[in-house]
Protein backbone atom coordinates (compact mmCIF):
# COMPACT_ATOMS: atom_id res chain seq x y z
CA UNK A 1 0.00 0.00 0.00
CA UNK A 2 1.41 3.67 -0.98
CA UNK A 3 1.27 6.47 1.10
CA UNK A 4 -1.59 7.90 -1.05
CA UNK A 5 -3.39 5.07 -0.03
CA UNK A 6 -3.23 4.82 3.17
CA UNK A 7 -6.50 6.83 4.86
CA UNK A 8 -5.57 10.22 6.22
CA UNK A 9 -6.20 10.50 9.88
CA UNK A 10 -4.30 6.82 9.68
CA UNK A 11 -1.25 9.44 7.68
CA UNK A 12 -1.52 11.94 10.39
CA UNK A 13 -0.87 9.89 12.93
CA UNK A 14 2.23 7.74 11.42
CA UNK A 15 4.05 10.42 9.25
CA UNK A 16 6.79 12.78 11.28
CA UNK A 17 7.05 16.04 10.23
CA UNK A 18 10.80 15.00 8.38
CA UNK A 19 12.36 12.14 7.17
CA UNK A 20 15.80 11.83 5.53
CA UNK A 21 16.38 8.38 3.69
CA UNK A 22 17.93 7.25 0.44
CA UNK A 23 14.99 7.47 -2.15
CA UNK A 24 13.89 4.56 -2.87
CA UNK A 25 12.96 5.00 -6.58
CA UNK A 26 14.05 7.39 -9.08
CA UNK A 27 10.21 8.73 -9.83
CA UNK A 28 10.64 11.87 -7.16
CA UNK A 29 11.51 15.50 -8.07
CA UNK A 30 13.45 18.00 -5.71
CA UNK A 31 11.17 20.57 -5.14
CA UNK A 32 13.97 22.87 -5.09
CA UNK A 33 15.73 22.33 -8.13
CA UNK A 34 13.00 20.45 -10.36
CA UNK A 35 15.25 17.55 -10.97
CA UNK A 36 14.31 13.61 -10.53
CA UNK A 37 15.78 12.31 -7.39
CA UNK A 38 18.33 9.55 -8.34
CA UNK A 39 17.21 6.06 -6.28
CA UNK A 40 19.47 5.79 -3.45
CA UNK A 41 20.36 9.72 -3.59
CA UNK A 42 20.15 11.34 0.00
CA UNK A 43 16.72 13.29 0.67
CA UNK A 44 14.30 15.20 2.81
CA UNK A 45 10.63 14.72 3.34
CA UNK A 46 9.58 17.34 4.81
CA UNK A 47 5.54 17.00 5.89
CA UNK A 48 2.85 18.74 4.61
CA UNK A 49 -1.48 19.33 4.60
CA UNK A 50 -2.18 19.81 1.03
CA UNK A 51 -4.96 20.38 -1.30
CA UNK A 52 -5.71 16.19 -1.32
CA UNK A 53 -4.22 15.46 2.20
CA UNK A 54 -1.05 14.86 3.95
CA UNK A 55 2.15 13.99 2.67
CA UNK A 56 5.84 14.65 2.16
CA UNK A 57 7.25 17.47 -0.65
CA UNK A 58 10.56 15.64 -1.33
CA UNK A 59 13.78 17.98 -1.86
CA UNK A 60 17.47 16.73 -2.24
CA UNK A 61 18.88 17.12 1.25
CA UNK A 62 21.70 19.49 -0.12
CA UNK A 63 19.19 21.75 -2.17
CA UNK A 64 17.06 22.29 1.25
CA UNK A 65 20.26 23.04 3.21
CA UNK A 66 21.02 25.50 0.59
CA UNK A 67 17.53 27.22 0.68
CA UNK A 68 15.45 26.57 3.77
CA UNK A 69 18.12 25.82 6.19
CA UNK A 70 16.24 25.84 9.14
CA UNK A 71 13.83 22.44 8.50
CA UNK A 72 17.20 20.75 7.73
CA UNK A 73 18.55 22.03 11.41
CA UNK A 74 15.59 20.91 12.88
CA UNK A 75 14.90 17.45 10.90
CA UNK A 76 18.54 16.84 12.51
CA UNK A 77 17.76 17.72 15.72
CA UNK A 78 14.74 15.42 15.83
CA UNK A 79 17.07 12.24 14.22
CA UNK A 80 14.91 12.22 11.02
CA UNK A 81 16.76 9.61 9.33
CA UNK A 82 16.03 7.24 12.07
CA UNK A 83 12.22 7.57 10.34
CA UNK A 84 13.55 5.93 7.13
CA UNK A 85 12.37 2.23 6.88
CA UNK A 86 16.06 1.50 5.97
CA UNK A 87 18.96 3.22 7.22
CA UNK A 88 20.27 5.96 5.22
CA UNK A 89 23.91 5.92 4.61
CA UNK A 90 26.52 8.95 4.36
CA UNK A 91 24.72 11.35 5.86
CA UNK A 92 26.28 13.85 6.02
CA UNK A 93 26.99 16.27 9.35
CA UNK A 94 25.04 19.36 9.83
CA UNK A 95 27.93 21.66 9.70
CA UNK A 96 28.75 20.48 6.39
CA UNK A 97 24.76 22.06 5.60
CA UNK A 98 25.33 24.88 7.04
CA UNK A 99 28.05 25.76 5.10
CA UNK A 100 26.33 25.07 2.38
CA UNK A 101 23.37 27.12 3.41
CA UNK A 102 26.01 30.45 4.09
CA UNK A 103 27.47 29.75 0.69
CA UNK A 104 24.11 29.95 -0.85
CA UNK A 105 23.34 33.12 1.33
CA UNK A 106 26.53 35.02 0.04
CA UNK A 107 25.51 34.23 -3.38
CA UNK A 108 22.17 35.52 -3.27
CA UNK A 109 23.10 38.59 -1.22
CA UNK A 110 25.66 39.34 -4.22
CA UNK A 111 23.43 38.76 -7.16
CA UNK A 112 22.71 41.50 -8.96
CA UNK A 113 19.14 42.22 -10.15
CA UNK A 114 17.96 42.26 -13.88
CA UNK A 115 18.50 43.90 -15.93
CA UNK A 116 22.25 44.51 -16.11
CA UNK A 117 24.98 45.09 -17.96
CA UNK A 118 29.09 43.27 -17.75
CA UNK A 119 32.27 42.80 -19.23
CA UNK A 120 31.94 39.39 -20.85
CA UNK A 121 34.95 37.36 -18.79
CA UNK A 122 35.61 35.23 -21.32
CA UNK A 123 35.00 34.34 -25.14
CA UNK A 124 33.22 31.75 -24.57
CA UNK A 125 29.29 32.48 -23.70
CA UNK A 126 26.61 33.27 -26.55
CA UNK A 127 24.40 35.58 -27.07
CA UNK A 128 20.78 33.81 -26.59
CA UNK A 129 19.27 36.27 -29.17
CA UNK A 130 21.61 35.43 -32.15
CA UNK A 131 23.16 32.61 -30.92
CA UNK A 132 27.02 34.49 -31.54
CA UNK A 133 30.03 34.40 -29.02
CA UNK A 134 30.36 37.10 -27.09
CA UNK A 135 34.41 38.19 -27.39
CA UNK A 136 36.17 38.31 -24.07
CA UNK A 137 35.83 42.27 -22.24
CA UNK A 138 32.79 43.00 -24.74
CA UNK A 139 29.87 44.78 -22.73
CA UNK A 140 27.12 42.17 -22.45
CA UNK A 141 23.42 43.17 -20.92
CA UNK A 142 21.54 40.21 -18.86
CA UNK A 143 18.07 39.94 -19.13
CA UNK A 144 15.09 37.82 -17.87
CA UNK A 145 13.51 35.00 -19.53
CA UNK A 146 10.40 33.40 -18.25
CA UNK A 147 10.74 29.83 -17.86
CA UNK A 148 8.15 27.34 -17.11
CA UNK A 149 8.33 24.57 -14.23
CA UNK A 150 5.02 22.61 -14.12
CA UNK A 151 2.68 25.33 -13.11
CA UNK A 152 5.39 27.67 -11.94
CA UNK A 153 7.19 30.43 -14.11
CA UNK A 154 10.61 31.22 -12.89
CA UNK A 155 12.71 34.28 -14.47
CA UNK A 156 16.17 33.02 -15.50
CA UNK A 157 18.90 35.30 -16.48
CA UNK A 158 20.57 35.05 -20.44
CA UNK A 159 23.44 36.81 -21.65
CA UNK A 160 22.75 38.95 -25.23
CA UNK A 161 24.65 41.55 -26.96
CA UNK A 162 23.44 45.12 -26.63
CA UNK A 163 22.57 45.27 -30.08
CA UNK A 164 20.22 41.99 -29.37
CA UNK A 165 18.38 43.91 -26.77
CA UNK A 166 15.56 45.39 -28.23
CA UNK A 167 14.80 42.19 -30.24
CA UNK A 168 15.16 40.64 -27.29
CA UNK A 169 12.44 42.60 -25.59
CA UNK A 170 9.71 41.66 -28.31
CA UNK A 171 10.18 38.01 -27.53
CA UNK A 172 7.10 36.13 -25.88
CA UNK A 173 8.97 34.52 -23.14
CA UNK A 174 11.35 37.72 -22.24
CA UNK A 175 10.90 38.66 -18.46
CA UNK A 176 12.29 42.04 -18.55
CA UNK A 177 10.60 44.94 -19.23
CA UNK A 178 11.44 48.31 -21.89
CA UNK A 179 10.03 50.57 -19.60
CA UNK A 180 12.57 52.23 -17.34
CA UNK A 181 15.09 49.80 -18.55
CA UNK A 182 18.05 52.83 -18.81
CA UNK A 183 17.06 53.59 -15.11
CA UNK A 184 17.05 50.15 -14.22
CA UNK A 185 20.34 49.39 -15.88
CA UNK A 186 22.30 51.98 -14.51
CA UNK A 187 21.09 51.08 -10.87
CA UNK A 188 21.86 47.25 -11.29
CA UNK A 189 25.25 47.45 -12.82
CA UNK A 190 27.50 47.77 -9.68
CA UNK A 191 31.25 47.43 -10.26
CA UNK A 192 30.84 48.53 -13.73
CA UNK A 193 32.03 52.01 -14.90
CA UNK A 194 29.44 54.59 -16.41
CA UNK A 195 31.23 54.86 -19.38
CA UNK A 196 31.20 51.67 -20.05
CA UNK A 197 27.51 51.50 -19.04
CA UNK A 198 26.78 54.36 -20.96
CA UNK A 199 28.43 52.62 -23.93
CA UNK A 200 26.11 50.04 -23.78
CA UNK A 201 23.26 52.06 -23.57
CA UNK A 202 24.15 53.54 -26.72
CA UNK A 203 24.32 50.70 -28.77
CA UNK A 204 21.59 49.48 -27.63
CA UNK A 205 19.71 51.90 -28.71
CA UNK A 206 15.78 52.92 -29.16
CA UNK A 207 13.44 49.89 -27.24
CA UNK A 208 10.28 49.72 -28.40
CA UNK A 209 7.54 51.05 -26.00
Amino acid sequence: MSDQDVPKEEVEEQLAPYVIEGARSSRSKCKTCRKKIDMGALRIGILIEGPYGTGYMWHHLKCAARRQFDRVEEAYELEAWKEAKTAPDGVPAIEELRGLAEKADEQRKNKKELPHAEPAPSGRSKCKHCNELIAQDAMRVVLGRDVEFGRQVRTSPINVHPRCVAAELLTPDCGTESAGFAAALRANSSGVSPERIEEALTEIGTLPE
